[in-house]
């Protein structure tokens, strides 16, 4: 305590305005991505799994979009519900130019020309057994995943995708993706690679969401990444930005904050984090409980994503974060 008091840090802490003043990171509106689900049949209806979140349907989903677009979020991701006869073990209605993803996009990019979309690239929404990729002898085979990947890259970008955003984590699809699209002129198709995607058990909601549960044959664990590995992601990401992807991403979130850090400090390319489905269902269960402060706690955590190295986040509370934001700058 030689310093004491000559050395009191709580001096910068006395006021807002100093706090303001050297505050090293912030969250903005220009730091969110929302994701929602898209179906085909009319109406919207609240996904119990997910309180707060909908299953959109083609008719609604412009309205649904219109507040993110007026509170200045810059992009959605957008993941298709697909009805059950629509399913079969090849994923084909991922290939299909009217699918439910591409005619969302037609109608939001008609709507809202400056808003980003992304589309996920992965076979799991559309296939009955729940794998990312194409199932053969029990394993979901690597090679032939890719090549049905890039036909799905290809449909989604000239629906009007700005970012195709693949999440299957199959070996070498960043490089045959960013061929194809280059070989069709789609030099500004942009590519947010799922690098450091880890077999997690906080994605259970969200496969409520897809309605795919159900359908899921055994784990991902021979494609997802093992929770137990870091220097591993590292290997992934650099793999994937030497084959010609934008952006990174790791997911889930703030389990695995380290890895985002380590991806940033390591690379310095712009870096995404998804705060996953069971990330946000624990949370709203918290707040509804009234054990955990919302107004308190969305933010909060939102901070952590960006002093973790995030650019941006995939967030759930995209748009309850946006009205925070709106309020607190008024």
């Amino acid at each position: 305590m030689e310093n004491f008091p000559t050395i009191r840090m709580r001096r910068n802490r006395k006021d807002d305005w100093n706090r303001r003043l050297v505050a090293q990171h912030e969250v903005t509106v220009n730091d969110l991505i929302w994701p929602i689900f898209v179906k085909e049949e009319s109406g919207v209806e609240e996904i119990d799994a997910m309180p707060g979140q909908f299953r959109v349907g083609l008719d609604s989903v412009v309205q649904h979009v219109k507040e993110a677009v007026e509170l200045g979020i810059p992009a959605i991701a957008l993941f298709p519900v697909v009805p059950e006869h629509k399913k079969d073990a090849m994923g084909t209605e991922a290939l299909n130019p009217h699918n439910v993803i591409c005619q969302a996009t037609k109608l939001l990019k008609e709507a809202y020309p400056n808003v980003g979309l992304i589309g996920d690239v992965a076979l799991d929404p559309y296939t009955t057994h729940g794998h990312d990729g194409i199932v053969i002898d029990g394993y979901v085979d690597n090679d032939e995943s890719v090549r049905v990947l890039v036909q799905q890259a290809l449909i989604l970008a000239k629906a009007g995708i700005d970012v195709i955003a693949p999440s299957d984590m199959m070996d070498g699809r960043i490089h045959a993706i960013r061929t194809a699209l280059d070989n069709e002129n789609l030099y500004n198709t942009r590519i947010m690679s799922y690098a450091a995607k880890y077999a997690s058990g906080y994605y259970g909601p969200f496969r409520d969401a897809l309605n795919s549960s159900k359908h899921l044959k055994g784990d991902k664990k021979t494609y997802q990444m093992d929770p137990a590995n870091s220097d591993e992601a590292l290997r992934e990401v650099e793999l994937d930005i030497k084959e010609g992807a934008d952006m990174i991403m790791v997911k889930p979130g703030l389990p695995y904050l380290d890895i985002v850090q380590r991806v940033k400090s390591t690379f310095s390319v712009p870096t995404f984090a998804y705060q996953v489905s069971g990330e946000y269902s624990m949370m709203m269960a918290s707040f509804e409980k009234g054990w955990l402060d919302p107004d308190v706690v969305i933010l909060e955590t939102l901070l952590a994503f960006k002093r973790g190295g995030c650019d941006g986040i995939l967030t759930y509370f995209a748009l309850d974060a946006a009205r925070k934001l709106q309020a607190r700058n008024k």
